[in-house]
């Protein structure tokens, strides 16, 4: 052991949480290199490797920084010479301040022994406080390959826990009491063959394809029945739509289009975007105009409530500051509602209905 460092263990590692974790990487030209990202890092980042080939972990607090150093065996040669990787944290500014490998030929660029080493120490952080604490400085179990373990199968290199006897009897107890309590917001109940959905959750697509099973859409759509009590309990039951699974506006002519404007006046809709900034704002207007996209959601919007008017309200990116709006007018257009709509119908029986079918089969 270094001179000033102590053994490392389960109650006095630093703390790497997943954020700190993720700003390193996304920050260190190092780690985020066509070579290192995504694939390869997960690879080396794996528990199976990072957990049998770290030992002999020791630290120093110096300050706000925290510097770790390990042995790391090398998976291709398990009893050749042990690499030394160092990890340092910042722990009052909760940052990552540098993790390298002192000993492989590829360190300069930041190695797999220096990620191993990383996400060892991230998963300690993850773990569950127990009441023993585990010491890290030992031998790694790679390494004790062939010496004091003479050999080691693929289960020991896994730390899967075992896997319990089935037991259906808290499932049923649970499932019994759902019902003497009539809860209607459990999915296990909801699987029952007995379980019976309010009437607003029959209007489902899944629920319907599910019920009719019918192979052709245009049998399928003809089932459907929609009438005018139907929408407006619909409409009653999901006006708070951040609370509510089902959309606002439903049509009896095309029940597979639905739609959800912020506002419903007496003869017009509004729709409200917020854009974060001046240039995502170009996303929504252009020549002080709807966008494309915008557009025809405001002509969908006015055709399922069934009025001819809509306003198209955009916030400035510094709204807090200045309470800026930009309202746009927009006049319903029937021409363009007809083609659009022809093309969704279109595009819905031909693409979407035979996923829904397939789903239920």
């Amino acid at each position: 052991m270094e001179l000033g460092f102590t053994k490392a263990n389960s109650s006095n590692l630093p703390q790497v949480d997943l954020l700190m974790l993720g700003e390193f990487l996304a920050s260190n030209k190092d780690f985020s290199s066509a070579e290192f990202r995504n694939v390869k890092t997960a690879a080396l980042s794996r528990p199976s490797y990072g957990d049998d080939a770290i030992s002999y972990v020791q630290l120093k607090r110096d300050g706000n920084l925290c510097v770790v150093k390990a042995k790391i065996c090398p998976e291709h040669k398990v009893h050749g010479k042990l690499y030394g990787v160092t990890l340092v944290v910042d722990e009052v500014n909760e940052t990552v301040v540098s993790v390298d490998c002192h000993d492989c030929v590829a360190s300069q660029g930041g190695c797999k022994h220096a990620v191993a080493f990383l996400m060892w120490v991230h998963r300690r952080s993850e773990k569950p406080s127990v009441t023993s604490v585990e010491c890290y400085w030992m031998k790694s179990k790679l390494s004790r390959v062939g010496t004091t373990i003479k050999y080691m199968t693929a289960k020991d290199l896994s730390n899967a826990l075992p896997s319990l006897p089935s037991n259906s009897v808290v499932l049923e107890k649970f499932i019994e009491e759902g019902r003497k309590r009539q809860l209607h917001n459990c999915e296990l109940i909801k699987f029952q063959e007995d379980y019976v959905p309010d009437k607003v959750t029959t209007f489902s697509i899944h629920k319907l394809v599910f019920k009719y099973k019918e192979k052709f859409c245009e049998c399928f759509l003809e089932k459907l029945v929609l009438t005018d009590a139907d929408i407006k309990l619909n409409e009653e039951k999901t006006r708070l739509q951040s609370q509510s699974s089902l959309w606002y506006e439903l049509s009896t002519k095309y029940p597979m289009m639905t739609g959800s404007p912020d506002g419903v006046c007496e003869e017009s809709i509004i729709e409200i975007k917020c854009p974060i900034s001046s240039k995502t704002y170009k996303n929504y207007v252009h020549n002080g105009k709807p966008t494309k996209k915008y557009y025809a959601q405001m002509q969908l919007q006015m055709y399922l409530s069934g009025h001819h008017k809509g306003y198209f309200c955009v916030a400035d990116c510094n709204y807090n500051i200045n309470k800026n709006v930009s309202i746009i007018c927009v006049k319903y257009d029937e021409k363009y509602v007809s083609e659009f709509i022809l093309a969704l119908v279109h595009s819905w029986k031909c693409y979407v209905y035979p996923l829904l079918y397939q789903s239920v089969v």
